[in-house]
C-alpha cells in the first residue's frame, strides 16, 4: 500500500492519540455497561460485564440495548449466575433483541468458563477466541483491552469506517485483505497505556461522529489527520503517491499506482457530491432470500377465563432456534391459496390428533418480517378449537398460554407480529 495509507510516522501517531483520548474523556457517552466496568474492582466480573454488553450490541443500536442490558445484568450478575440459568430464561429475556443465537452462545460459553476454567476468564484476546464458543476476534480484543489492560486493537463497523476514512482506504473494506490491513492498523494505532479508552473512543468517533451520513467533520477531533476530508476540501482524486494538494481537480483518477491494494478501482469515480461518505467502500449487498410460511393462531377457551393460544418450541439449530410460535409450515413458491390451507390443516391435525377441516381455517392477513438474510412473509390463519383437544406428547414441545404469557415467553418479533 502507498505510504498514505498507513500509519507509519510516530508522530503523526501519537497526535492520534492524544486527540482521541483527549476528546473521549470529555464527550464520552454515559453508558451502563462503562459505569459497571469503571465500578468493578474484579476483573473477571468487569469482563463478563464487558462481554454481555460487546454481545448485545453486535448488528443491535446501543438505544435497544441499553434495557435489555440492565435486566440481564440484574439478573444475572455474575457469569456464574448466567451459567446456572436454563436457555429458556435465556431466550425469554433476549426475545425481540434479535440474532438470538447471540445469547445462546452467550450462555454456552459462561458454562464453559465455570464447568473447564475454574471460573477464570482468560486474559488475553488469543485465548477468550480460541477458548470460548462464540468470541471472535472483535470481541475478544474489546474485553482483553477493556477489562485486562491488553494493547490490542479492535475492528467493527464503526472502526472500518473511521480508518478507511482517515487513512482514504477505498478498496471493499470487507475483503479479507483490506481487514488485514486495517486490523494491522488498530494494532499500531492503539494507545499503549490505556488501550480499553482508546479502542471505545475509536468506537465511539464512528457511533457519534463519524457517521454514515452526514458526519460531524467539523467536530472530529482528528480531523486535521484525516484524507477522505483533505480530499473533500481539494474537490479532486489525487493520485496514490502525490499529495492531497489545492491543485487536485476532480478530473484526477486514481487505480492506485503500482498496483495499490487500498485505493479505490478505476471504475468507481470519486463522487464530490458525496465527500468523505465515499468512503468506506463495500461489495454490493447480497439481496435477502425471499421466504413464505403459513401459520395458525389457534384459540381455545374464553367462556370460564381469557382465551389460550397454542404455541410450539423451534428446533435447538437453525434459525430462531429455541424460540416459541405459533404452528407454521414453510410453503414453496407459487403455491395457490386452496394448496396453502389443505397442508397447512394436515400440519394442525398432527397437533390436535384429529382431522382439521381446511375451510375452517379463516385467513387473517399476511405480515411481512425482515431477518438479516431472509425477507419473511408470514400467511396467518386463525382457528378456533374445542377445550377438550389434547397434544400429541411426542411431537416438538407445546403448550397453551394466555396473551399475556405469550408475550412473557421465549417469542420472537416476527410471532408478536403475528
Amino acid at each position: 500500500p502507498a505510504p498514505r495509507h498507513l500509519f507509519s510516522d510516530a508522530a503523526e501517531v501519537g497526535a492520534v492519540r492524544s486527540a482521541l483520548l483527549a476528546w473521549y474523556d470529555s464527550c464520552k457517552r454515559e453508558l451502563p455497561w462503562r459505569a459497571l466496568a469503571a465500578n468493578e474492582p474484579d476483573v473477571d466480573r468487569r469482563a463478563y460485564a464487558v462481554w454481555v454488553s460487546e454481545v448485545m450490541l453486535q448488528q443491535t443500536q446501543v438505544a435497544t440495548v441499553i434495557d435489555y442490558y440492565n435486566r440481564w445484568m440484574q439478573k444475572w450478575p455474575t457469569l456464574q449466575a448466567l451459567a446456572a440459568a436454563s436457555l429458556e430464561e435465556v431466550n425469554e429475556l433476549w426475545a425481540g433483541l434479535g440474532y438470538y443465537s447471540r445469547g445462546k452462545r452467550l450462555q454456552e460459553a459462561a458454562r464453559k468458563v465455570v464447568s473447564e476454567l475454574a471460573g477464570r476468564m482468560p486474559r488475553t484476546a488469543e485465548e477468550l477466541q480460541k477458548l470460548l464458543p462464540g468470541v471472535g476476534r472483535y470481541t475478544a480484543g474489546a474485553i482483553a483491552s477493556i477489562s485486562y489492560g491488553q494493547a490490542t486493537g479492535v475492528v467493527d463497523g464503526n472502526v472500518i469506517r473511521v480508518l478507511c476514512r482517515l487513512r482514504g482506504i477505498g478498496a471493499d473494506s470487507s475483503s479479507p485483505a483490506v481487514l488485514d490491513r486495517l486490523w494491522d492498523m488498530a494494532n499500531v494505532l492503539v494507545d499503549r497505556s490505556r488501550p480499553g479508552d482508546f479502542n471505545q473512543a475509536l468506537m465511539e468517533l464512528g457511533a457519534t461522529v463519524c457517521v454514515p451520513k452526514a458526519p460531524l467533520c467539523e467536530e472530529c477531533p482528528v480531523k486535521q489527520h484525516c484524507h477522505a476530508r483533505r480530499r473533500r476540501l481539494a474537490w479532486g482524486r489525487p493520485r496514490c503517491r502525490s499529495a492531497y494538494g489545492p491543485t487536485a481537480t476532480s478530473a484526477l483518477v486514481f487505480a492506485g499506482a503500482g498496483g495499490c491494494p487500498l485505493c479505490p478501482p478505476a471504475t468507481e469515480p470519486w463522487d464530490s457530491s458525496l465527500g468523505v461518505t465515499n468512503f468506506p467502500r463495500k461489495a454490493a449487498k447480497k439481496q435477502p432470500r425471499v421466504a413464505r410460511a403459513a401459520t395458525c393462531v389457534l384459540e381455545r377457551g374464553g367462556r370460564r377465563g381469557a382465551p389460550r393460544y397454542l404455541i410450539v418450541q423451534r428446533p435447538s439449530s437453525g434459525l430462531l432456534a429455541g424460540l416459541w410460535e405459533f404452528p407454521s409450515l414453510p410453503l414453496a413458491p407459487g403455491l395457490q391459496e386452496e394448496k396453502q390451507r389443505e397442508m397447512l390443516a394436515g400440519h394442525l391435525q398432527a397437533w390436535g390428533g384429529r382431522p382439521v377441516a381446511a375451510g375452517g381455517l379463516r385467513y387473517v392477513g399476511e405480515v411481512i418480517h425482515i431477518f438479516s438474510h431472509i425477507h419473511q412473509t408470514y400467511v396467518v390463519y386463525s382457528l378456533p378449537v374445542d377445550e377438550d383437544v389434547t397434544l400429541d406428547a411426542a411431537l416438538s414441545p407445546s403448550r397453551w398460554v394466555t396473551e399475556e404469557e405469550f408475550h412473557a415467553s421465549a417469542v420472537s418479533t416476527a410471532m408478536k407480529k403475528v
